[in-house]
């Protein structure tokens, strides 16, 4: 499951291009809709994808120059270009995630090879450049999910949600929220522990079921717990 930058470059144009090809079909309605995101509206999701991947061109500009380019301005200049943008109508958002889109390409294609080698100062802290491309795929395919329009974490491919279920559970072994569990993927070879695995549930399903309900993106109605009974309660994917 590599997150090599160039290689992932081939998986993010392909959830790029799903993610357009739903957008295209959205009406003034339906981006004026509810997310699956509390308080925001499909047209928040796509301002904040096409910020998103702005910001990504700043770290990756970060990385190739040297710069101390931050990827927000601030915490508050990011939510008011989101709230800025939300009353837009769906040829604009479309276009705007588009080219946002187009702009990212550029800035990985403008990247030396030494460069993926920088960290730099994402919105949570310090960063591999190297980690850039995958961080952008992942805001592509999970609020892709968030926009509420038949896209499901089932539709994710399949490396793409073995990633993401890697990622989310390596954060949760530094978590002392997290309950200690099993979890056991459909097919897979091994198991992923979390916390003390003696007397812990064991959780079985697909990956993308697995990831989804860590991240909230599903309740994990197809996942099954041993011995017998809910499941546990994972702390707030952020």
């Amino acid at each position: 499951m590599t997150t090599d930058p160039l290689l992932l470059t081939g998986e993010l144009a392909e959830a790029n291009d799903r993610l357009l090809r739903t957008v295209t079909g959205l009406t003034a309605a339906d981006v004026a809709a509810p997310s699956l995101l509390p308080g925001w509206t499909r047209a928040h999701v796509l301002t904040h994808l096409a910020r998103n991947a702005d910001g990504f061109v700043n770290l990756l500009t970060a990385a190739r120059t040297g710069e101390p380019i931050p990827m927000y301005a601030s915490v508050e200049a990011r939510n008011a270009d989101i709230e800025a943008g939300a009353g837009r109508g769906p040829a604009d958002l479309l276009d705007d995630l588009r080219r946002g889109g187009q702009r990212f390409d550029a800035a990985v294609a403008a990247m030396p090879a030494e460069a993926w080698g920088a960290t730099v100062q994402a919105r949570r802290g310090p960063w591999p450049a190297a980690l850039l491309v995958w961080g952008r795929l992942r805001e592509v395919e999970v609020h892709h999910v968030d926009l509420a329009t038949g896209y499901r974490p089932a539709d994710w491919p399949a490396a793409f949600a073995h990633r993401l279920l890697h990622e989310v559970t390596a954060g949760l072994a530094d978590n002392p929220q997290a309950p200690a569990m099993v979890l056991r993927v459909d097919g897979a070879g091994r198991d992923i522990v979390v916390g003390d695995p003696e007397g812990a549930p064991t959780v079985t399903g697909p990956a993308p079921e697995l990831a989804a309900w860590l991240t909230g993106r599903g309740p994990g109605e197809l996942l099954t717990v041993d011995p017998d009974g809910p499941l546990p309660n994972p702390p707030e994917w952020i």
